[in-house]
């Protein structure tokens, strides 16, 4: 489905990221992972063993770092075509026990990161009148609530996120997003017992969602097959909520 692209993952050292990175390269893409994991990022090139992987270490909050990876990809992968963002993360906590340097944290991963990736490739594609892809991850937190509000609020943000780049980098570059429930991933370790066991009685389909599943739905928003979709979000909660 991916045959001739090339495309960018943020977060792709585990997890949900790692999924979807291994899916691409199975679909005949190459990809360009981007991890603040060094040591995860080789233990994902030995684990996927292709020619087709590229990886750098960079972290997604440092418009510095990536302005230098954006520099690397103008001079390595110009024809990049693709990305995927990613990385963030789950703290966990209630409201009452977030610091200020906790929030700016994980805000600072979790929301500018997209936006400092998607500025980057949108310049790179939109100065060049190329077609191109964006899916953003953002979670039903952002669409529901979260027990942990900065977290929740992060994943609403990208919500509006994807449909402003949607309306900014049309017709050139589509920009969609994924919002999955809670997913077979380390990051379920921190979420509160009360919360798992709300999320699994009100869904349809019983089965634990995994990353791989997330995979599938990434890869098919950024082939052609998805052409006709730009500013959408994906739900992928299990039928735990009909909108």
């Amino acid at each position: 489905m991916l045959q001739g692209m090339k495309i960018i993952v943020t977060g792709a050292a585990s997890g949900i990221g790692k999924a979807i990175v291994k899916l691409i390269l199975q679909e005949g893409a190459e990809v360009i992972a981007c991890d603040l994991d060094g040591r995860g990022l080789e233990e994902l090139k030995a684990d996927a063993a292709s020619d087709k992987l590229f990886s750098f270490r960079v972290n997604v909050s440092k418009y510095s770092e990536v302005e230098q990876f954006f520099a690397y990809i103008q001079q390595e992968h110009a024809e990049v075509n693709g990305l995927v963002n990613n990385a963030g993360i789950y703290l966990g906590r209630s409201l009452l026990e977030y610091t200020p340097e906790d929030i700016s944290r994980v805000m600072d991963i979790n929301i500018k990161g997209y936006v400092y990736f998607s500025q980057g490739f949108g310049r790179l594609l939109l100065n060049r009148k190329r077609q191109g892809a964006i899916v953003n991850m953002s979670s039903v937190s952002g669409q529901e609530g979260s027990s942990d509000a900065i977290y929740g609020l992060t994943k609403a943000a990208i919500l509006g996120l994807t449909k402003s780049c949607a309306m900014n980098f049309a017709p050139h570059i589509r920009v969609n997003a994924v919002a999955p429930t809670m997913t077979s991933t380390p990051m379920m370790d921190h979420i509160p017992a009360w919360r798992q066991q709300e999320y699994q009685e009100h869904q349809l389909i019983p089965e634990p969602l995994q990353a791989e599943d997330i995979a599938d739905t990434v890869v098919f928003m950024l082939s052609r097959k998805a052409r006709a979709y730009t500013g959408a979000t994906f739900d992928i909660n299990n039928g735990c909520y009909l909108r």
